[in-house]
C-alpha cells in the first residue's frame, strides 16, 4: 500500500489569522517502507515570519525571499500525493494549513478522511505516555540527533520510521493498525496467513486394553454419564 508521510512548517498556528506555509516535506512509502521518492519545497509565505516561529524551524525571511510561492508548486504537490493516504503527526494542524492554501487558489479541500494521524495512533498505543515525534523516536530507537530544529522533510523521514514501528515494525499484521479511511478512528487486526502441510487423519480407536481399563473405571462410578442413553 502506497502512502505519503507528510509534514509542514508554518509562520504560526492559525491560517485563519493569516499564517502561511513555509515548508512542505513528503516521503512516499510502499508497504510501510520508503520508496526513495520525496517532495520537498521551501515556500515564500508572502508575509513576514515571526521570530518565535523562526526559533522553532530555523527558516528566516531572508531565506525564503527567493523561494517559490505556493501557487508555483501546488501542481507538483498534488501530482506527488495523488489520491494516496496522508500520514501526518497531528494531522488536523497540517491539513488546515494545506486546505487554506488550496482554497486561496480555488482548489478543492483535501478531506480529513485521507489523513492517518500518528499522534492519535501513538496515544492509543501508549496511553499516558508522551506522544511527540521526539518521544516516539526515543521509544523506537530512531536516531533524531540531527533534529536540532523542526524541518518538514527531516520530520517526515523520522515519522516514516516511527510509523513503521507503530504499525508493528517489520511484521505489521501482528498488531492492530489504524484505518486510513477513518483517520485512525478505527482499528483492525489482520492475521498473517500460515501454510500448513496436509496430514492424513490418525486412527483414534482405543486399544483393547484401553477399553477394558475404561470399563473397569466406569464400574466404580455411581451412574456414570458415559452409560446414559
Amino acid at each position: 500500500m502506497r502512502e505519503i508521510i507528510l509534514d509542514t512548517e508554518t509562520t504560526g498556528f492559525d491560517p485563519l489569522k493569516g499564517d502561511r506555509l513555509v515548508e512542505i516535506g513528503c516521503v512516499e512509502v510502499d508497504g510501510l517502507l520508503p520508496t526513495g521518492r520525496v517532495f520537498h519545497h521551501y515556500v515564500n509565505p508572502e508575509r513576514d515570519i515571526p521570530s518565535e516561529s523562526t526559533a522553532v524551524h530555523g527558516i528566516t525571511n531572508e531565506f525564503v525571499v527567493d523561494k517559490p510561492v505556493f501557487s508555483e508548486i501546488v501542481g507538483d504537490f498534488l501530482d506527488f500525493i495523488e489520491d494516496m493516504p496522508l500520514v501526518i503527526h497531528n494531522a488536523e494542524f497540517d491539513m488546515k494549513f494545506l486546505n487554506a492554501e488550496l482554497a486561496r487558489l480555488g482548489f478543492p479541500a483535501l478531506p480529513m478522511s485521507r489523513a492517518v494521524d500518528t499522534l492519535i495512533m501513538a496515544r492509543r498505543a501508549f496511553p499516558g505516555s508522551p506522544a511527540s515525534l521526539d518521544a516516539l523516536c526515543r521509544r523506537f530507537g530512531v536516531d533524531n540527533s540531527s533534529r536540532t530544529t523542526h524541518g518538514a522533510l527531516l520530520d517526515a523521514q523520522l515519522l516514516a520510521e516511527c510509523y513503521l514501528e507503530l504499525r508493528g515494525g517489520r511484521q505489521p499484521d501482528l498488531i492492530p493498525t489504524a484505518s486510513s479511511k477513518s483517520g485512525a478512528g478505527e482499528t483492525m487486526v489482520r492475521a498473517i496467513p500460515v501454510e500448513r502441510p496436509f496430514r492424513e487423519a490418525r486412527p483414534h480407536a482405543p486399544l483393547p486394553e484401553e477399553s477394558v481399563a475404561h470399563a473397569e473405571m466406569l464400574a466404580q462410578l455411581k451412574k456414570p454419564i458415559w452409560n446414559a442413553e
